[in-house]
């Protein structure tokens, strides 16, 4: 959880070392073009991670990265998609962290319980 204010990526630099430090560092993180700075993507590097990120269409010096792995970020944006049909989670009306966080891990529930009815 972090302040609405706050920026995308010096807080995702703040998870990558936090999953670093717990040991629980994944070996490729797939990335929006908002964390593709270099302090981001060097610091993944530092940490014994793969960033998977396009460059943006401006860079001087593009780099390659694993284009397949990148099409599955979509995944994640449906699921976030999927959760702001719960207006409580959308217009976050809980003041508390940890209600806030209750709530999503229920809407992800019903979200998959939805799936899985749904499914033949």
């Amino acid at each position: 959880m972090s302040p609405g204010q706050a920026g995308d990526a010096p807080e995702g630099r703040k998870l990558l070392r936090a999953l670093h430090e717990k040991g629980k560092a994944p070996k490729n993180v797939g990335m929006d073009r908002a964390y593709e700075g270099d302090e981001t993507r060097m610091l993944a590097e530092e940490l014994g991670m793969t960033p998977v990120v396009p460059p943006k269409s401006n860079r001087k010096e593009p780099w390659e990265y694993d284009r397949e792995l990148y099409k599955r970020r979509n995944e994640v944006e449906r699921a976030f998609n999927r959760l702001k049909r719960f207006r409580k989670i959308f217009t976050r009306y809980d003041k508390l962290d940890f209600m806030y966080l209750a709530f999503i891990h229920l809407a992800l529930i019903s979200d998959a319980l939805q799936f899985y009815l749904n499914t033949p």
